[in-house]
């Protein structure tokens, strides 16, 4: 229908890029929750510091029993935890610690990410170079890493497997689950998307 699909993803960029690549969509993947946007096989902008990162898994891992990486496709920009440990008590300790990263939960791992970096700020900086206005986007999620990435766009889709806070960050949400729920979305999206 002419409309550029763009995968962001809390998965590498490089894994977003293949996807697109396979799947004949934009040749263009925001990944590693904001930290690395991928343009080609070798053009990549790194928003995040991998060793701020790797620094606050040590101090992290140093004061909490069973932390572990999770072992995923290499990052460049953030380190990817196992969901094995209480979330608080580790964003405790980097305050503590006044280390300048986030810990988020995908729900699939714990993400360690550069201070103010989100979907929302790598997608925001896709925004600025291909000009792509806030109106013109279309945010499919079901993440608490996905709300930054509700937050520019002005149609976002929460799917039937978010929690209700996603759910409540999103313009409007689907039954369906996954892959069959990113389908039901497009599905109701569908009349919109013809008139453009």
């Amino acid at each position: 229908m002419g409309h550029n699909v763009i995968f962001v993803t809390g998965r590498s960029s490089i894994e977003g890029f293949l996807l697109s690549v396979f799947g004949g969509t934009t040749k263009i993947a925001v990944g590693e929750n904001g930290g690395c946007l991928t343009f080609d096989t070798n053009e990549h902008v790194l928003l995040g510091n991998l060793e701020e990162c790797k620094n606050a898994f040590k101090i992290i891992q140093s004061n909490i029993d069973n932390v572990k990486e999770k072992p995923v496709f290499p990052r460049m920009t953030e380190v990817v935890l196992e969901r094995t440990f209480d979330l608080n008590i580790a964003r405790k300790i980097l305050t503590e610690n006044n280390l300048n990263v986030g810990l988020s939960d995908s729900q699939y791992a714990f993400h360690i990410n550069s201070s103010g970096i989100d979907k929302g700020t790598g997608f925001s900086k896709i925004m600025n170079k291909l000009n792509i206005l806030r109106d013109d986007v279309i945010a499919i999620g079901d993440s608490a890493t996905d709300i930054p990435l509700f937050k520019v766009a002005k149609t976002s889709i929460a799917l039937g497997n978010a929690s209700e806070q996603v759910k409540s960050e999103a313009t409007m949400t689907v039954s369906a689950n996954a892959g069959d729920g990113v389908l039901e979305a497009l599905d109701k999206l569908a009349p919109k998307l013809s008139e453009l």
